[in-house]
């Protein structure tokens, strides 16, 4: 049981030790540019294709649940049938 935490303890130092070495680059400013610019775009679209795919997607979706939604509620409003 020592040795395994012991390995554990090891793992997750080396894991932290690492990742504090990488280094990102700072990249908002050029998002802050593109956001900002005044192309007619609205912001949710201003990403390109990805926001544009995404978007379409959500208003399928939202489209389909409402006719979905609306067609149960059409059923079952309907009397059943007596047999």
């Amino acid at each position: 049981v020592c040795l395994l935490f012991q390995a554990l303890c090891q793992i997750s130092q080396r894991t932290i030790s690492t990742a504090s070495r990488r280094q990102f680059q700072n990249r908002v400013p050029e998002h802050q540019k593109l956001f900002q610019e005044d192309n007619g775009l609205p912001v949710h679209l201003k990403g390109g294709v990805k926001d544009a795919v995404l978007y379409k997607t959500t208003m399928v979706i939202c489209v389909f649940g409402t006719l979905y939604t609306l067609y149960h509620l059409a059923v079952s409003s309907m009397p059943k049938k007596q047999q």
